[in-house]
């Protein structure tokens, strides 16, 4: 009769014991030698190993981040690569020391891996910011340093984690958003380019000559050290509002000097404008009273008494 065929041990399997035949053979060697309990053999050994695996995760760590630095990586991806290396050295480190103490790891990594499966279907938004904070480390839309509004949230990319990306505000307070939140809403980079173009409103009043307040605005532009001469500043009639004549002046500056030099452009029309006497007006409406005697006509506004002077009733 013939015997059933042994089935061939798994890879995982194969390794595991690869790993644990030298701590299996250092720690028989240990109890020989010492005589003791093989108890306190395998605590002392789970000890050193554990000690020797954490300073080794942290070298490794350290080497890798010099590597990434030296290629020249961003810092986002540096910081990222860095702590899942870290993360996962931990994780080798715990299982051989649970296999230094005596734990069959092999089974343990089946039953965690059960348990990853069903933690997973109950932390799938927390998979989805891992997964998100990836996404952001591939496709990089913004880089550490950035000025981004991501989510109605303007500020400076400071890193991206795991699970969160941290802005620092311009007020100087932290912003964390989930990374899930980030891929899935509209990013602003403002920094991404070396040039952005200021658009600055102004409103005119109807009875000032258009081209005057044209020449003006185009001098100040033309006049700032900061506002560069290619593409050229323009002036653009952007509408007639219902107190002004609208205008808008381009201007291109380096995206540094984008928040101070809309600052001085702004100061600097207002100037102008008070020197050259070019009004800037407030919204106005026209307001028409009638008020109606008994019999319907309408009366003259001399006729006509607030509540407060007199009692409501038309002078005669």
């Amino acid at each position: 009769m013939t015997q059933p065929a042994t089935p061939a041990p798994s890879p995982a399997a194969t390794a595991a014991e690869e790993v644990a035949s030298p701590l299996q053979g250092l720690e028989n060697s240990l109890i020989e030698m010492l005589g003791t309990s093989p108890w306190l053999v395998r605590v002392a050994l789970a000890v050193v190993v554990g000690l020797v695996g954490w300073w080794a995760v942290k070298l490794l760590t350290r080497g890798l981040d010099r590597v990434m630095q030296r290629a020249g990586m961003d810092q986002i991806l540096r910081d990222f690569l860095r702590n899942f290396a870290r993360v996962l050295g931990l994780v080798v480190v715990l299982v051989a020391v649970l296999d230094a103490v005596g734990v069959p790891t092999t089974s343990l990594l089946a039953v965690l891996g059960a348990a990853g499966l069903a933690i997973g279907l109950a932390l799938k938004d927390s998979l989805s910011n891992i997964a998100s904070g990836v996404m952001l480390i591939v496709l990089r839309p913004f880089r550490a340093g950035d000025a981004v509004e991501i989510a109605g949230k303007e500020g400076v990319v400071e890193r991206v984690r795991i699970f969160q990306t941290v802005l620092r505000a311009y007020q100087n307070h932290d912003i964390i958003l989930p990374n899930s939140q980030i891929t899935t809403q509209p990013i602003v980079n403002f920094t991404s380019r070396p040039q952005r173009r200021i658009d600055l409103a102004v409103g005119i009043g109807y009875g000032e000559e258009i081209r005057k307040a044209r020449e003006v605005l185009l001098g100040i532009a033309r006049g700032h050290d900061k506002v560069l001469a290619t593409p050229e500043p323009e002036v653009l009639v952007a509408g007639l509002g219902e107190s002004s004549v609208d205008l808008v002046l381009r201007a291109w500056v380096g995206t540094p000097d984008f928040v101070a030099t809309r600052s001085d452009l702004t100061e600097a029309v207002h100037r102008s404008f008070s020197e050259q006497g070019i009004s800037i007006p407030f919204p106005q409406r026209d307001l028409h009273i009638y008020h109606h005697g008994g019999d319907g006509r309408a009366l003259p506004i001399d006729q006509v008494v607030t509540l407060a002077e007199g009692d409501g009733k038309p002078r005669t």
